[in-house]
């Protein structure tokens, strides 16, 4: 299907969504000290466990010296810890110290609760039904044939 077919006025719906959301996800870190791409490197450790900056760029999107800096940050405010590789000592890796994972709970918990506050107003077939859309979108832009790219 050429991308022609789509007509415009969904196309911009769906812009229009993607502004919400990320208004949504700005909205959720203004109560934290952090900035969205801090927060989110501390969401990917949490997701992933101990990682190297390499790993985290990769889940990012990003090059690994911006992984660094966030990295640098967050060590500063006790969110994030560097420690040796078990398996490659001249490797650092990354972990999230408990304040960081508070910090993902908290912003995780206020983002859900706006989410079934906004989406409690829609009818629950209209629901249903733009779940399975975002789902079937999420589908198609992640292809599997590249790592998993986490917007920041």
């Amino acid at each position: 299907m050429s991308d022609r077919t789509v007509p415009l006025d969904e196309v911009r719906a769906f812009e229009t969504a993607t502004r919400d959301l990320v208004g949504l996800a700005l909205r959720s870190v203004e109560q934290i000290d952090l900035s969205l791409p801090q927060f989110r490197l501390l969401q990917v450790l949490v997701e992933q466990g101990p990682s190297s900056a390499i790993q985290c760029a990769v889940a990012l999107g990003v090059v690994g010296s911006t992984v660094t800096r966030l990295a640098d940050r967050l060590h500063a405010s006790g969110h994030l810890e560097r420690r040796a590789d078990p398996s490659n000592r001249s490797m650092v890796e990354l972990q999230v110290t408990p304040a960081g994972r508070k910090v993902v709970r908290t912003v995780t918990e206020h983002r859900r609760r706006e989410l079934r506050a906004a989406l409690a107003h829609l009818d629950p077939a209209a629901r249903a039904a733009c779940s399975a859309a975002l789902r079937a979108l999420h589908d198609t832009l992640d292809t599997g044939d590249r790592p998993r790219q986490i917007p920041i």
